[in-house]
């Protein structure tokens, strides 16, 4: 069953097909600072439900990694990067990360947090 997820403001809205069984807490300077928890989809799993030029786009250092947010309240909404295999981008395989903080109606507590030392690998 679909589920809806939106920001502060209601502006950026995305749907996945299903909801996360387990979500991500990533240590790295942007998560860390961002609050995001990561539940990782395919690009057929994610629509976007509002049009791309009312989401803002942050991308650093190397580029790589797409980091979206609402452009008018801020919400880290997804992001979009390569798969990642033996610490190396798989561009054949991209990937879509909601904040699963987001997703509506959905009891983010029902689900374990892993946490992923990206201060420390990246």
């Amino acid at each position: 069953m679909p589920l809806q997820g939106s920001c502060h403001c209601g502006k950026t809205r995305f749907e996945v097909t299903e909801a996360p069984t387990e979500v991500t807490r990533c240590t790295c300077s942007i998560c860390s600072k961002r609050g995001g928890l990561w539940a990782y989809y395919t690009p057929e799993q994610f629509r976007l439900l509002t049009p791309l030029e009312d989401v803002a786009t942050y991308r650093w250092n190397t580029g790589m990694v797409a980091h979206h947010f609402c452009a008018t309240c801020g919400c880290t909404t997804y992001g979009e990067s390569p798969s990642w295999v033996d610490f190396k981008p798989d561009f054949d395989h991209p990937k879509i990360s909601i904040n699963a903080r987001l997703l509506d109606e959905f009891d983010l507590d029902a689900v374990p947090v892993t946490v992923i030392d990206g201060k420390n690998l990246w």
